[in-house]
């Protein structure tokens, strides 16, 4: 099982709105049993993992055994459903490590291998597998992608430096390459117009040989006040742009970007308030995204965190420090309420040279 994980985070980021499943066949011999079939769900979400990993094996699956991250498909989508590849393939055992939550899988999965004459076997490595999921389970269950707050600041807590509050780099080169990385394991990486009027960003991921991975990009944009020349409208058509904004279609900004390759997604979402972004949120839920990044500046940092709506903080941390004249991370909101052990738990911490990067999980993830 452990081995079926991490076959599934290689195409992590990728799947949407399937999660990444990793699947491991076994089929047993004197030797006490080898793998004959490794699989992963693929970009866009096909094939599953199972389909993969049956198909590597071949007629060595008849007899084997089966190791899932996630509950086999039992219903018709674009694909078949994977039980009935395992069933016809003469496996013999099932081992997973979560049931599916979706209404058309939810145990249905299971019972369908049992009716087979198949042993089933589930919760392996459940724990493991729900942190490995936990975009598609936060999707399918809170209907809303999972969030995770990205931030880089100075020790004192700060992400710009100078009279203007301009944002710099804070952090090095291996802090800012394990950043890219996050993004080409998000399913989407989300900004304020704020930040898209200041810095000009493209938001890809640029690291060697995973330029391709790079996430849908998300702008909250009520007014549609992105100018036509940014630098995300302008790769439009070459990485997803999506924009939250309150303006209908018809309206001439919404023609005019549309016409550039934008997605415009209607929703009353603005920074004030938490229902307002639990719709955004929703918006981007029904889209299809598991994962969210979320790597805007001050405000809309703040109101995410305002509204109890950060499942993961990740927050690299420079040994400089700013002092008094520096842009707070979270502006009017103290960067303690993500470091407290009664909202958010200390998991991770990992050495970039000279930053450090602090894993934060939170008890609604």
């Amino acid at each position: 099982m452990r081995a079926a994980l991490s076959l599934g985070q290689r195409c992590l980021g990728m799947t949407a709105p399937n999660p990444a499943v990793g699947c491991v066949i076994v089929a047993d011999d004197e030797a006490g049993g080898r793998i004959v079939g490794r699989g992963w769900t693929q970009a866009s979400g096909r094939p599953h993992a199972e389909a993969v990993a049956l198909a590597q094996a071949g007629a060595i699956a008849n007899g084997a055994t089966a190791y899932v991250t996630l509950e086999p498909c039992s219903h018709q989508g674009v694909t078949g459903p994977c039980c009935d590849l395992l069933i016809a393939a003469g496996i013999a055992r099932v081992v997973t490590a979560l049931e599916d939550p979706d209404i058309r899988v939810s145990g249905r999965g299971h019972e369908k291998l049992e009716d087979a004459g198949i042993e089933v076997i589930t919760g392996v490595l459940e724990s493991r597998a729900k942190s490995h999921h936990r975009g598609f389970l936060s999707r399918i269950v809170r209907g809303r992608p999972h969030v995770t707050l990205k931030l880089a600041t100075s020790m004192d807590g700060k992400i710009a430096a100078g009279d203007n509050n301009q944002p710099n780099r804070i952090t090095g080169a291996r802090a800012r390459a394990q950043g890219h990385l996050l993004r080409a394991r998000s399913d989407a990486i989300l900004v304020g117009i704020g930040t898209v009027l200041a810095d000009d960003p493209v938001l890809t991921c640029r690291l060697p040989g995973l330029e391709d991975r790079s996430p849908v990009r998300v702008v909250v944009d009520m007014r549609l006040d992105i100018p036509p020349d940014a630098a995300l409208v302008q790769t439009a058509r070459d990485v997803p742009l999506w924009i939250l904004s309150g303006v209908p279609a018809g309206d001439r900004k919404h023609d005019g970007l549309s016409s550039l390759g934008v997605k415009i997604l209607t929703t009353p979402a603005t920074t004030a308030g938490r229902g307002d972004l639990d719709a955004a949120l929703a918006v981007l839920g029904d889209e299809g995204i598991n994962s969210l990044m979320v790597e805007g500046g001050a405000k809309i940092a703040g109101a995410l965190v305002k509204a109890g709506l950060v499942d993961r903080f990740m927050h690299f941390r420079s040994p400089d420090v700013i002092g008094a004249g520096g842009l707070e991370a979270l502006g009017d909101v103290a960067l303690e309420c993500l470091t407290a052990p009664q909202y958010f738990e200390l998991c991770d911490e990992f050495e970039l040279g000279r930053d450090v990067l602090l894993t934060y999980e939170g008890a609604r993830a």
